[in-house]
């Protein structure tokens, strides 16, 4: 029975900070589970080298002794040992081309591949998420854009007191200063010729939570997508008051077929029968939120023609868009990348077509950061060890020279391999169109 793992650096980012274990999580291992841990070093990681060296891991550049290994991000194809476990964030379900490589290699070299974003219960709830922070981050950092955005243009707002996520040195503080901005609000208000401000977020899980609950230290009133479509006209609109939109799968498609109704089941089952039915309120927010799954199959919620549409109507209300779910070209199609800490933002000229990074330009400000939870990169880690903890000891030691249909893993963690010994498994059989 295997009793040693890994925990590899992170390299794929260079602001990517978090790990998969705290030394926390691994002092209890060590101690109460009798797990071995090898840590590769690192410079940037949040909690440092001497942290894990004084609870008792065993710190080493060389991670060939343990044959299970953690990590958050992608890995090098050069990374990968021969028969070993490897558990991270693959992003290869979607049979996302520029990891394919990976993968094949992964297949290769016989490897078992446990992928974090398929750990799920019986109802398809994932286990094991950094998406709340995901959500805390990318409001933050959305908020933050919309003041400097606005402070391009001469428009000074309460909002230009705010960082970047990663500039504060905790969630608490960085929630104070969005208390102070909201307090600002409330006793002032906001400038007219931006009222009334209005968010939309689009989606209803983690993600979205955690964005939702950096809102509501605004002076916050939610409006249903009915309401906001006739929030303009409304004489009781105040300029001390920030409105918020919740936008669900009903809102945002509906059926080709207009003798049809929107059943939830359906739609999850046969996107190809619907067709864009968000379209209609972006001339009505101020920030756009994007929390929400989605892959090609779906419906875009906002597409380039639209935009370049709304921008010679000079019908665009709409500042920032805040693309947490971050796909290239994706269900927010002028997010053509996913944006990097140092770099997070750029401006899409509807007109041009055409992005350009920074603050200034003719458009709509976008923030697409790629790795978000990084900005939160303590409390990210706690709480994403925190949920992985129970299932390590499990992943460290079942034996996984025996065939897949006899791997003694629980169901969450089962149900979660990609490829086992180098073979794609039965859930995953699709992927091979993709290699």
């Amino acid at each position: 029975m295997n009793n040693k793992i890994g925990i590899r650096h992170e390299d794929k980012y260079l602001m990517e900070r978090r790990v998969a274990l705290t030394p926390e999580h691994v002092k209890k291992l060590i101690k109460n589970k009798g797990i071995e841990v090898y840590i590769e070093p690192s410079a940037k990681r949040v909690f440092t080298d001497n942290e894990f060296d004084n609870v008792g891991a065993i710190l080493t550049p060389d991670l060939s002794v343990p044959p299970v290994i953690f990590g958050v991000k992608e890995m090098p194809n050069s990374f990968f040992e021969r028969n070993k476990t490897y558990i991270f964030f693959s992003h290869v379900i979607k049979g996302q081309s520029y990891n394919m490589p990976m993968l094949k290699k992964m297949m290769a070299q016989k490897c078992t591949l446990i992928e974090y974003e398929r750990i799920t219960d019986e109802k398809g709830r994932r286990l094991i998420f950094f998406g709340r922070y995901a959500g805390l981050a990318g409001m933050i950092n959305t908020l933050w854009s919309l003041g400097q955005r606005l402070q391009e243009q001469g428009i000074q707002t309460p909002f230009s007191i705010l960082k970047q996520s990663h500039k504060y040195t905790s969630l608490e503080e960085a929630k104070n200063d969005i208390i102070a901005v909201g307090e600002e609000i409330k006793l002032n208000g906001l400038p007219e010729c931006i009222c009334p401000l209005t968010i939309g977020v689009t989606g209803y899980g983690n993600v979205s939570q955690g964005a939702q609950e950096i809102t509501s230290l605004l002076p916050l009133q939610e409006v249903s997508p009915n309401e906001l479509l006739e929030l303009k006209n409304n004489r009781d609109i105040s300029g001390n008051i920030v409105y918020k939109t919740v936008f669900k799968e009903s809102d945002l498609s509906i059926p080709i077929d207009s003798n049809t109704n929107f059943e939830l089941n359906h739609y999850y089952e046969h996107p190809e029968a619907y067709k864009n039915a968000f379209e209609k309120y972006v001339p009505h927010l101020s920030i756009l939120m994007n929390c929400m799954y989605w892959d090609d199959r779906y419906p875009r919620i906002l597409t380039k023609d639209f935009l370049s549409a709304i921008c010679e109507n000079n019908d665009q209300k709409l500042q920032v868009i805040g693309d947490v779910t971050c796909d290239p070209d994706g269900s927010i199609e002028c997010t053509h990348i996913g944006t990097e800490i140092e770099n997070p933002v750029f401006v899409y000229n509807p007109k041009t077509r055409k992005p350009t990074m920074g603050f200034k330009g003719e458009g709509i400000l976008v923030m697409s950061v790629d790795i978000l939870p990084s900005e939160l990169p303590r409390e990210s880690s706690i709480g994403f060890g925190d949920a992985l903890f129970d299932f390590v000891k499990p992943i460290a030691s079942v034996d996984y020279q025996v065939p897949f249909e006899l791997l003694n893993l629980p169901d969450p963690i089962k149900n979660a391999v990609i490829i086992h010994r180098g073979e794609l498994t039965p859930d995953f059989e699709y992927i091979n169109q993709y290699l």
